[in-house]
């Protein structure tokens, strides 16, 4: 599993804009106003060398009868969550009150706690970090969230002590399919159909999973584990802490998994947080099948309308593999096995070099690549950088800036020259050194010195 990582400390000290520079995203709200973060919010680390999850916590006051009571409880259980804690503080307002008892607090949980001294930036480390060593928590860790300044070698320390999430392989236990969805989608139901008997509680009451159940099983001569996730709902529907922590244990169940299958109630129509899930599994870059469940009880009208709300809402998916199922009565999912193995099969393939060449050649053949600065932006050759999801790495000069579309187009390609359907592809760009560079001036050279022999020569026979 992923290990996690959660920010604490008092409003306003940056928990916010660390948890933005730690994610590369701008999912957090950020604002020079305290109490902004009312609930929590989780993403993908992706400054440090490994994978961990980061959880953003509400401020707290650090005076007990000033706390609000379901704000303390989310952070205290986003605190019982974590592998590591971060407590940060504000190094240009110095320690108060209110760190101290957060810190006393803290110290309490018996978790592994690293101070981490927030905007200094412009302050030499010394000063900054000097008041906090009162706070009986070691050597703060001075840092600038906001300009990135120290956040690298912060990761870099921390995730040495953590364990290490390894790449999920098939031998063990077979294929891994993590069943995700909004609660009361019918991923229970489904996971029961599956495997053809009640191993899950199905009930029609949202929140009825609690953790990620793992259930390994075999099923004509190869081995599977379906893993049934609990529902995720947006932030704002959530209220008991048990079930705020259920979206932790589905990311890191999408993480733990070879193919996720994505359940959306084709009744309820298209949520928000179906897109946001599907977001997750693309950026863990898992292979994906898209199910659109209690498909049975449509009109064709009401069938039409979501096909067109999923085309709108969710083009990012449109390498993905789509299928219309029952999960109550069977229809459809008898078909899935063949498909899970097929897009499996896509996202462990052995790609060849002289193939991922070749299909480069033509690619840069027909569309080449723009220019830059008066230069032709040039890709020379390509070679498998990785397996699920498949990683194609191209070699050539200039490549930091080839456009975003023209990413997308040898994405496409690729995809379709080697029918990748059903995985995420990415793309890898190398730029080498010129092998050209300083031959202008050898040339130059050679040059001069042939006009000096010319001279020589005709000066002689004259």
């Amino acid at each position: 599993m992923l290990p996690v990582i959660a920010l604490v400390g008092r409003p306003n000290v940056g928990k916010s804009t660390l948890f933005n520079r730690l994610t590369k995203s701008r999912d957090a709200l950020v604002a020079d106003q305290p109490g902004l973060t009312r609930d929590r919010q989780y993403g993908l680390g992706k400054i440090g060398d490994s994978p961990y999850l980061v959880v953003d916590t509400g401020g707290l006051s650090g005076v007990a009868d000033g706390i609000d009571a379901l704000m303390e409880r989310q952070v205290l259980a986003a605190i019982d969550e974590a592998d590591h804690v971060f407590f940060l503080v504000d190094a240009r307002e110095g320690c108060n009150s209110g760190d101290e008892g957060i810190a006393k607090r803290l110290r309490l949980t018996g978790k592994p706690i690293t101070l981490v001294a927030n905007k200094g930036e412009n302050l030499a480390r010394e000063m900054a970090a000097a008041d906090f060593y009162a706070l009986g928590l070691g050597e703060p860790l001075v840092i600038s969230a906001a300009h990135g300044r120290g956040v690298k070698g912060l990761m870099e320390q921390v995730l040495e002590t953590l364990p290490i999430a390894e790449p999920q392989q098939a031998e063990q236990g077979g294929v891994r399919i993590a069943v995700v969805g909004r609660p009361n989608v019918g991923k229970s139901t489904l996971v029961n159909r599956m495997l053809g008997e009640q191993r899950v509680v199905a009930f029609d009451q949202p929140g009825t999973t609690r953790d990620s159940i793992f259930i390994p099983f075999r099923r004509d001569e190869r081995d599977y584990t379906l893993i049934d996730t609990a529902g995720v709902r947006r932030r704002a529907r959530v209220h008991e802490s048990i079930e705020k922590f259920s979206v932790i244990k589905t990311m890191q169940a999408i993480n733990d998994a070879n193919v996720v299958l994505l359940v959306i109630d084709a009744q309820q129509g298209l949520g928000e947080q179906d897109a946001s899930l599907a977001g997750h599994v693309v950026e863990s870059g898992r292979a994906l099948i898209v199910l659109i469940n209690k498909w049975d009880g449509l009109d064709d009208y009401a069938r039409e309308s979501i096909k067109r709300e999923l085309d709108r809402r969710l083009p990012f998916l449109d390498f993905a593999e789509k299928r219309f199922v029952s999960a109550l009565h069977g229809s459809g999912v008898g078909d899935l096995y063949p498909l899970v193995d097929k897009v499996y099969a896509n996202a462990t393939r052995d790609l060849s070099t002289p193939r991922l060449t070749d299909i480069l050649e033509r690619a840069v053949h027909e569309h080449q690549p723009p220019l830059v600065r008066g230069r032709r932006i040039k890709l020379r050759y390509a070679h498998q950088g990785g397996r699920n999801p498949p990683i194609v790495v191209v070699h050539g000069n200039q490549t930091e800036s080839l456009p975003a579309a023209y990413r997308r187009y040898l994405v496409n390609r690729f995809r379709k020259e080697l029918d990748l359907w059903g995985t995420p592809l990415r793309i890898e760009l190398k730029s080498g050194d010129n092998p050209f560079k300083g031959r202008v001036n050898k040339l130059s050279e050679r040059q001069i010195r042939k006009r000096q022999r010319l001279k020589k020569f005709v000066g002689r026979k004259r």
